[in-house]
């Protein structure tokens, strides 16, 4: 498949601290590309630079076949950009917002009302449409910046944590969205904290830690690559868990777990389900009584702590390199200059 997007040895230094560290991305034209990490990874670091807005130390970014460091003018053509927050201008209303929008990338006034009122209807807000963006809800607000960086029709998209602060409903909304856009034929590059949110929209996941690229894959060969299937049963009070471990030790795959305080042991199997009918049948031959079974594949949660030893919130500590305050410092003198 042709790669819309190429990213290759990106490095961004702060004086002697790296914040990102040799980061290689190729996302194929067509497919969501997850870019997960903890807070401070170089994320939206990454995103600042494929999207022009900030130069690297090194490395090399293509967007569309368009180099961006040496033609940013016409890549900012090829990419559409939606940030954590929603930029519009609470002033106008979303049609006003979108035809202005439309009129700043060179459209006539005919050809900018008709891209806004498409637009509108395509992302649910027509009916909203004369309403003072102010008075949209959050969801509502960040559809319509979303439709803002779809004005141009890029082919690529590029969308920082677009459903940070939304509630469930506005979520799913935005998903439907992202959704549509895949099917006809955008590229995504999406950053998320929400790790069911990559593992459902992205045809690839990469994860990044303290600016490097730590593991590649789709979903399921993350969660694979931390393990097969866990099969933890809940012992009745009294019961030994040594006893259960030896059985388990049978059944599973490598050494069984048992967490001090709880009657649940545990064990990663292959086969989930035949192999827990086998283990509750060598249980009870051994009169180990047991209140409850259940099998559970890795989510992409229990991927992200194997990885990072971290959750995808967890803040970076004092010193760790990542998108602080003296890297919004730093980047404001590089945009000044």
């Amino acid at each position: 498949m042709s790669l819309a997007v190429e990213v290759e040895g990106l490095v961004k230094a702060y004086g002697r601290v790296r914040v990102l560290n040799g980061i290689d991305l190729a996302i194929p034209a067509g497919t969501v590309m997850g870019l997960l990490g903890p807070n401070g990874a170089g994320k939206t670091t990454t995103v600042r630079i494929v999207t022009t807005l900030l130069k690297p130390t090194a490395g090399a970014v293509r967007v569309a076949g368009v180099d961006v460091l040496r033609d940013p003018s016409r890549a900012r053509t090829r990419i559409g950009l939606s940030g954590q927050y929603a930029a519009v201008d609470a002033n106008l209303s979303g049609f006003e917002n979108l035809r202005m929008v439309a009129r700043l990338y060179g459209m006539g006034p005919r050809q900018a009302s008709d891209r806004a009122t498409e637009l509108l209807s395509a992302l649910g807000l027509d009916h909203a449409a004369g309403r003072r963006a102010g008075t949209y809800s959050g969801g509502m607000a960040r559809r319509l910046d979303l439709a803002g960086a779809l004005v141009a029709r890029p082919p690529v998209v590029v969308l920082d944590e677009p459903t940070t602060g939304l509630d469930p409903r506005g979520r799913l909304d935005m998903w439907q969205v992202i959704g549509d856009l895949v099917d006809d034929g955008t590229t995504v590059l999406l950053t998320t904290q929400y790790l069911e949110e990559a593992d459902l929209l992205a045809d690839r996941i990469t994860v990044i830690d303290r600016g490097r690229v730590i593991a590649r894959g789709s979903a399921d060969e993350l969660k694979t690559s931390i393990g097969g299937d866990r099969l933890t049963v809940t012992l009745a009070a009294g019961q030994d868990p040594a006893l259960a471990e030896q059985v388990l030790a049978q059944v599973g795959i490598g050494e069984p777990g048992h967490e001090p305080g709880t009657d649940e042991v545990s064990i990663v199997v292959g086969d989930g389900t035949r192999t827990m009918v086998e283990a509750l049948r060598r249980l009870d031959d051994a009169d180990v009584v047991v209140v409850d079974a259940a099998v559970h594949r890795p989510s992409l949660d229990d991927v992200f702590l194997s990885l990072t030893g971290a959750t995808a919130t967890d803040a970076p500590e004092s010193g760790e390199p990542g998108t602080d305050d003296s890297e919004i410092d730093d980047l404001a003198e590089e945009i000044m200059s």
